[in-house]
């Protein structure tokens, strides 16, 4: 793949979450549901981990990991393997801020496939998963989620 290619691809993945972002009725900010999502996609997780993951510092990790556990979306248990650290879990209640935020940005990307055509439809879902499998592989063959 090209630079160029990458560069439109990241390019145009952003303007349609931007787009699906502003257009949908979100239970929670983005920040909290891309906090959610990154939970849903690690599991159980230490706040440090969480940091990384997400390009944060340790401290506003914290801070957004404590911002939810108030709300009842994600609660901290003892970690088994280290006494001296906690995981942060997402609760039932932040599962279904989740599913509920991700149905409220597709319901809004509805009309705008609306007005392709079948053929661009099925190039859409050939480009979808090939995508997908690339993104499996790379997960895998890193050993990262």
């Amino acid at each position: 793949m090209t630079s160029s290619r990458g560069d439109h691809l990241l390019l145009i993945v952003a303007r349609l979450n931007r787009w699906a972002t502003r257009r949908a009725q979100l239970p929670a900010p983005a920040a909290q549901l891309r906090l959610l999502s990154l939970m849903n996609d690690l599991g159980p997780s230490r706040i440090g981990d969480l940091a990384v993951a997400d390009n944060s510092s340790q401290p506003t990790m914290t801070t957004q990991v404590q911002r939810l556990e108030a709300l009842g979306l994600v609660s901290r248990t003892a970690d088994t393997r280290d006494a001296r650290a906690t995981l942060v879990s997402m609760t039932e209640a932040g599962r279904e801020v989740l599913m509920e935020a991700r149905a409220a940005r597709a319901e809004v990307v509805v009309p705008l496939l609306e007005g392709f055509t079948e053929d661009e439809l099925e190039t859409l879902d050939a480009a979808l998963d090939i995508l997908d499998r690339g993104l499996t592989a790379q997960r895998n063959s890193n050993g990262r989620r």
